[in-house]
């Protein structure tokens, strides 16, 4: 695992914690998202890959592997891992 970070679905007016982990290995390129996401989650690796590329920086040709925990949960919108503080 490279990286992990905490998150929150909205369940009606509850919250439920969603730990956010990110692996980058070897292999052919990929990007995937798991975890029981939407549409709009799905839609990020977009807009992930364009924040890169405006930064400057390089996007990683290698194997990324995106883990929403628990994957029981319907994560719903674009908001997961994005409030780093």
């Amino acid at each position: 695992m490279l990286a992990k970070v905490s998150s929150c679905a909205v369940i009606g007016l509850d919250g439920e914690l969603v730990e956010v982990e990110v692996d980058i290995s070897s292999g052919l390129p990929a990007f995937t998202i798991v975890g029981l996401p939407d549409t709009a989650v799905q839609e990020a690796k977009e807009r992930v890959r364009s924040a890169i590329r405006n930064c400057g920086l390089t996007f990683p040709q290698k194997r990324i592997t995106v883990n929403l925990a628990p994957a029981d949960i319907r994560k719903e919108g674009p908001r997961y891992g994005t409030d780093l503080r």
